[in-house]
């Protein structure tokens, strides 16, 4: 193939590899859809005065091309029409251009610097997607819509000014733009997409306006350096993961009108001391706040009816906790590793305590149980280490290993002389035949020691008989305690 070719509107030098120079015929108003795609050798291009509309993949995977101008008559950009030119440094789009569509600049990773012209109303999906030496873009008046990916790894986009007609920040749209250290979002906005600011690692503040009723899911997941954000009024739900790894987040103070805290909504964030959540919120979802771990308080409104799995597990620091007389069921792990966790009190409307809710709360000393509890879980309590003190109805179905290594609870149990402390007893083994034959054998030692007996008197008179506290007292306490500990 020639090395310069003649372009009438018509040809496609499709992968022509060879080609290094195009001289456009006259009368040529359209570059034809994949004209020159994978023509890698053709390092510059000037488009003639008479052309209005650049095709679909145009010149896609030009990846010489490092410079092209653009006529002042153009007015669509296609798709594709300059993905994967990687070599691309500098474009001029001109003022008659209304239309960048999808993909249109996606990988053109030398791209530092553009404007986008006042006539363009949308940016099409994913049209600047992975181009990640882009450092500045203006963004004009006239757009409204900002698409699904649009700027999606600009790793090197330090600011961006969202203009105040903008309406939608689509689904991803400045996802994993590591330098962006602020944007302004207008008050136009109504809608931030799922994961917009996903992975923007340098974003240290941020304020929602009013006109934003929901932070999608994993909307600013990531955003290791943000320290504040302002939760407009307007705000109704906070997505799964909406905040998921905000790592120097301290404070946050989420609006009266939200319902839903999702799942993973606040995980990791591991610098949250303190959040007051409002007494419209119904649900707090799987995992909400695990592994926050410099969380001390928080106090859980009367409107919660839902703690979901996870909710505060190894929230290390969590001292205190008051779970609302909504809540019908403590979750599987819920509580799990709260290592700080010195007391809690379980409201009469609990009915079922899931399994590992409350695994390895090692400062954990007393807990009641309410009546209306039916059943503990596997493991619940396991691990509980500082656990001395428990009030718990004899008719509730305890889960195996329940108290499986509460070991300060069966010293107290000989102290105590506990209702239920055989069934604790047999739960805190596996379950396992030959230990409980053990237990059953040192249980009728136990009876043997508690059954009133009969004492003879010497005077001949009638036999006295001596209740189980005196009983108990002829069983040196050492030997009691042994016994249990034994078993």
């Amino acid at each position: 193939m020639p090395e310069s070719a003649v372009y009438s509107g018509e040809e496609t030098f499709y992968y022509d590899r060879e080609l290094t120079e195009v001289i456009f015929a006259k009368g040529v108003t359209t570059i034809g859809g994949r004209a020159f795609y994978g023509c890698s050798s053709l390092a510059a291009i000037t488009i003639p005065d008479g052309v209005t509309n650049i095709s679909s993949s145009a010149f896609n995977d030009c990846s010489s091309l490092a410079a092209i101008t653009i006529p002042d008559g153009v007015t669509t950009i296609g798709n594709c029409a300059f993905n994967d030119c990687s070599s691309l440094a500098a474009i001029t789009i001109p003022d008659s251009v209304t239309t960048i569509g999808q993909f249109a600049f996606y990988g053109c990773s030398s791209l530092a610097a553009i404007t986008i012209p006042d006539g363009v109303a949308s940016i099409g999906d994913k049209a600047f997607y992975g181009c990640s030496s882009l450092a500045s873009i203006t963004i004009p008046d006239s757009v409204t819509t900002i698409g699904v990916n649009a700027f999606n790894g600009c790793s090197s986009l330090a600011a961006i000014t969202i203009p105040d007609r903008v309406t939608t920040i689509g689904k991803c749209a400045f996802l994993e733009c590591s330098s962006l250290a602020a944007i302004t979002i207008p008050d136009s906005v109504t809608t931030i997409g799922v994961n917009a600011f996903n992975g923007c690692s340098s974003l240290a503040a941020i304020t929602i306006p009013d006109s934003v009723t929901m932070i999608s899911e994993g909307a600013f997941h990531s955003c290791s350096s943000l320290t504040a954000i302002t939760i407009s009024d307007g705000v109704t739900s906070i997505g799964d993961g909406a905040f998921f790894e905000c790592s120097s987040l301290t404070a946050i103070t989420i609006p009266d009108g939200v319902t839903i805290i999702g799942r993973c909504a606040f995980e990791r964030c591991s610098s949250l001391t303190a959040i007051t959540i409002p007494d419209g919120v119904m649900i707090i979802g799987q995992s909400a706040f695990l592994r926050c771990s410099s969380l001390t308080a928080i106090t859980i409104p009367d409107s919660v009816t839902t703690i979901g799995e996870d909710a505060f597990m190894e929230c290390s620091c969590l001292a205190d906790i008051t779970i609302p007389d909504g809540v019908t069921s403590i979750s599987d792990g819920a509580f799990c590793c709260c290592s700080s966790l010195a007391a809690i009190t379980i409201p009469d409307s609990v009915t079922k305590i899931d399994i590992q809710a409350f695994c390895e709360c090692s400062s954990l000393t007393a807990i009641t149980i309410p009546e209306g509890v039916m059943m503990i879980g596997d493991e619940a309590f396991y691990g509980c280490t500082a656990l001395t003190r428990l009030s718990l109805s004899p008719a509730v179905s305890v889960g195996e290993n329940c108290f499986l290594d509460c070991t300060a609870l069966i010293s107290a149990a000989a102290d105590q002389n506990m209702s239920t402390v055989e069934d604790l007893l047999h739960y805190r083994w596996h379950r396992n035949v030959a230990v409980i034959e053990r237990v059953n054998a040192l249980l009728c030692l136990k009876t043997l020691f508690t059954t009133p007996k009969k004492r003879k008197r010497q005077d001949g008179g009638e036999a006295q008989t001596l209740g189980v506290t005196a009983v108990r007292k002829r069983l040196p306490k050492v030997m009691w305690r042994v016994i249990l500990e034994f078993l």
